[in-house]
């Protein structure tokens, strides 16, 4: 492979600063991380991280040349960096001195050499030789796959209960046409499987099926899971200290612990219109695509312009022969060119021979995104500007992406009708390639702002008066994503009903744990969303690392239960409740799925990944009540 490698054409798509830190791990030659090639990433928008062209052209010659002497001489691959080697190959690449704070979850992230460093550093066999630990996994899905492999990895007895037919979760549920991830594929992966294996920059639905396919195969992990198989409830017996679990099949399950990975957009929210019953075509929701349903050549109306929305409307356009588009509240779009783009070309043989590469870029994306528009969401309490920003920094933003959008929509009426008058970050931004803009322009689709009064028998009657004949409606209105655990009933000490106790406001100390539940253990809880940064992986990995820790905390101290305090848990959501108000999408009142039914913000964390990976590390005893 390396005698046949076209190495200006593998260089050629390559990243700079990902290319010659891999290439520097390779021969071992750290000359060629020069400080003129050191990125700058004050620029979150800069694909370039602030590389001129000259400085890029320059970067890949010098990577080229190193690879080529390498190939030429015949060399083998240099050790693995370490110590202070290690230090100043990630300061390369994050384009700074990263502070000690940082350097270790760096360190987790890259995974130097395939080393999982997230694995847990005990077995239970070893703490507790003659105590069998049972945990029940509910969901086979992202969260599912990385708990279950952790738990497995401690010598935890676990049975992950799966109602689909295959894992996946989100991904093996919605199918509709343009799915895909807005997360680059090296970062919507775990640290502990890595592949060379995408085809995208950013991940087709049914690339991430094959990856999460290929880490259950690959992790052993089938062998556990029992698909078909839904969970109806699950009963905590205070007497014997364990969870009853009924599924349906039938039968009922014991487990010492339940570990929720159900996920939050698995649910589809149809919208409260009236008359949506009342439709004599065809209707769906874009989370159970009817495929055997052929738009070509009809008139279709889509209710709904946000994430999902974005991606399947442009697809429905070049197939109906009329395309009605119902917008409540129109996306803020981020310019992402390569959105739909494969690998570059080159790179695929460029990872035979620096398989590295992927981790480093995984860092490199890490980083980058690591605090995303974060900065520019927090709200400045002296701000005077209006509802359209709510700070310098996001006024800045705001200004750039309205820059984005009159580009796109040169039209004057076009351009009123898709330009948001809420503040970047206050809903989910939406990853755009110029695609949305060629779409809404095309003589076919018609994009209406009207509000809809009702759905009649032929169509959507707005509230100008105007009644717009169809012959299939698609619903692309999002989940029930505040309705945390359903349809499940979940009952906890004292049969207490969950939905009962939250009464339509969940809440969870850290997004896992909930009074009153012992030893129930939440992943992609309440509060644990992120939208304008990171990747949610890396929040799920966090999640899976402390419930370890919890189960360690059980066998080393003798104990069945674990429960966390109420005045821990009460004063931890205070604090959450008060800094989401001073986000962009807590002080704004514009509607977003990030809100429940109370207006209350039940998803969104509001801190850096950093303080989550702090304080999700090891479970403080002080927080429980241990039985």
């Amino acid at each position: 492979m390396l005698q046949t490698l076209d190495i200006d054409a593998a260089v050629a798509g390559a990243d700079v600063p990902v290319l010659l830190v891999s290439v520097a791990q390779l021969t071992g030659d750290l000359s060629v991380l020069r400080d003129d090639l050191r990125p700058d990433l004050s620029n979150l928008f800069d694909p370039n991280a602030g590389l001129s062209g000259e400085a890029l052209a320059k970067g890949r010659a010098i990577a080229a040349e190193a690879l080529r002497r390498h190939i030429e001489e015949g060399r083998d691959p240099a050790p693995a960096p370490e110590g202070e080697t290690l230090y100043r190959m990630i300061a390369f690449l994050v384009g700074d001195e990263p502070a000690q704070s940082y350097l270790e979850l760096l360190r987790e992230e890259l995974g130097q050499d395939g080393h999982d460093m997230r694995a847990p550093t005990w077995h239970a066999s070893d703490i507790a030789p003659d105590r069998t630990f049972r945990v029940a996994v509910i969901g086979a899905g992202m969260s599912g796959i990385a708990v279950a492999h952790r738990l497995r990895q401690a010598g935890v007895e676990v049975t992950v209960l799966e109602k689909n037919a295959d894992v996946g979760g989100t991904w093996f549920e919605n199918t509709y046409p343009g799915c895909r991830v807005d997360v680059p594929s090296h970062l919507y992966s775990y640290s502990f499987a890595q592949t060379t294996r995408w085809p995208h920059v950013f991940s087709a639905q049914d690339s991430l099926l094959d990856y999460f396919r290929w880490c259950a195969d690959t992790l052993g992990l089938r062998e556990v899971i029992r698909f078909d198989t839904e969970v109806l409830s699950a009963d905590f017996d205070d007497e014997r200290r364990v969870w009853r679990i009924s599924l349906s099949t039938g039968e009922t399950i014991e487990a010492d612990a339940v570990c929720s990975a159900v996920g939050q957009l698995n649910r589809p929210k149809f919208p409260d219109i009236k008359g949506r019953d009342r439709f004599n075509g065809t209707s769906f929701h874009s989370a159970r695509w009817e495929h055997d349903v052929d738009l070509h050549g009809k008139r279709v109306g889509v209710i709904g312009t946000g994430a999902s929305a974005a991606q399947f409307i442009p697809v429905v356009a070049e197939q109906a022969s009329q395309l009605t588009v119902y917008q409540r509240t129109p996306p803020w779009l981020v310019p992402t060119p390569n959105y739909h783009e494969t690998l570059p070309q080159g790179v695929e043989e460029l990872l035979e021979v620096l398989p590295d590469y992927v981790r480093w870029d995984r860092l490199w994306l890490f980083w980058r995104t690591h605090e995303g528009l974060l900065p520019a969401a927090k709200v400045d309490p002296e701000w005077t500007q209006g509802p359209g920003s709510v700070s310098t920094a996001n006024a800045f933003v705001r200004e750039f992406l309205i820059q984005y959008l009159r580009a796109e929509f040169p039209e004057d009426e076009l351009f009123e009708k898709v330009v948001p008058d809420y503040p970047p970050a206050a809903k989910r931004i939406v990853r755009d390639n110029g695609v949305w803009a060629r779409t809404l322009r095309r003589d076919n689709v018609e994009l209406v702002s009207d509000k809809i009064r009702e759905i009649t028998e032929h169509g959507v009657l707005t509230d100008d008066g105007v009644e717009r004949s169809f012959d299939v409606i698609i619903y692309g209105t999002g989940f029930h994503a505040s309705k945390f655990l359903m349809p499940m009933e979940v009952h906890g000490s004292g049969g207490v009903d969950i939905h009962e106790h939250w009464d339509g406001d969940a809440r969870a100390y850290l997004g896992i744990t909930v009074p009153g539940y012992p030893n129930l253990f939440l992943l992609y809880g309440p509060n644990t969303n992120i939208v304008i940064n990171g990747s949610i992986i890396y929040f799920s990995e966090c999640e899976a690392h402390y419930i370890v820790e919890c189960v360690r905390m059980l066998l080393e101290r003798g104990k069945q239960t674990l429960d966390v305090k109420r005045e821990v848990h009460d004063a931890y959501n205070e604090k959450i409740d008060a800094d989401n108000k001073m986000m962009a999408w807590g002080a704004s009142t514009v509607n977003a799925w990030y809100k429940n039914e109370k207006g209350r913000v039940t998803q969104n964390w509001p801190y850096s990944l950093l303080e989550y990976w702090q304080w999700t590390r090891e479970p403080n005893p002080d927080d429980y009540v241990l039985h």
